[in-house]
């Protein structure tokens, strides 16, 4: 009984896809967590980095493109226990775009921290996102004006950290720079 129990609290990708649709939610090891909607500043460092990001990607004609959230992202394509919502995911490799989103690691991970779930962030995605072999993850914090860069290097994370008044390098480009002291935080 209790072995029944205790899988009937595991998720998969099929419950997520279910999920009303004004619902949003991410399954990570097979739990759904909930999230709330976006602080006004959230979305203004969304929408900055969004387009800044897609301004560079569109003038260098390439494959790789930007998406931000609601975007789904199912980080390892034979695991139907993982899914997430990164808010801003930019993936190169077309294949991995599917009509639900994109299958396979993105090639760079932004998360905005909501004061809430600052752990989730910071922890559980962080290690998550480097098991599926993301080479950047960028984790931006209104609240504390931080900006944590993490570029994954053989099989570890390099981490530096930058605050929302510094101009930050993507390192999976030579010259896209986001110039965090134009939002005029």
């Amino acid at each position: 009984m209790s072995e029944a129990l205790a899988r009937a609290n595991i998720y998969t990708e099929e419950d997520y896809y279910n999920l009303p649709e004004n619902v949003r939610a991410e399954l990570i090891d097979g739990q759904l967590y909930y999230m709330s909607a976006p602080s006004r500043i959230h979305q203004e460092i969304l929408n900055f980095m969004n387009t800044e990001i897609n301004i560079y990607l569109r003038s260098k004609k390439g494959p790789c493109k930007v998406y931000p959230a609601p975007f789904a992202v199912k980080l390892f394509s034979e695991d139907d226990k993982n899914v997430v919502e990164p808010d801003i995911s930019v993936i190169c490799d077309p294949n991995k775009l599917t009509d639900r989103g994109c299958t396979g690691a993105p090639d760079w991970i932004t998360e905005i921290v909501s004061p809430g779930n600052s752990s989730h962030d910071y922890v559980r995605k962080l290690n998550l996102y480097m098991d599926a072999g993301v080479k950047e993850y960028w984790i931006v914090n209104p609240t504390n004006h931080s900006v944590y860069v993490y570029f994954l290097e053989a099989d570890k994370f390099q981490t530096t950290a930058y605050t929302l008044q510094d101009k930050i390098r993507a390192n999976i480009y030579d010259d896209l720079w986001i110039d965090f002291t134009e939002l005029g935080l």
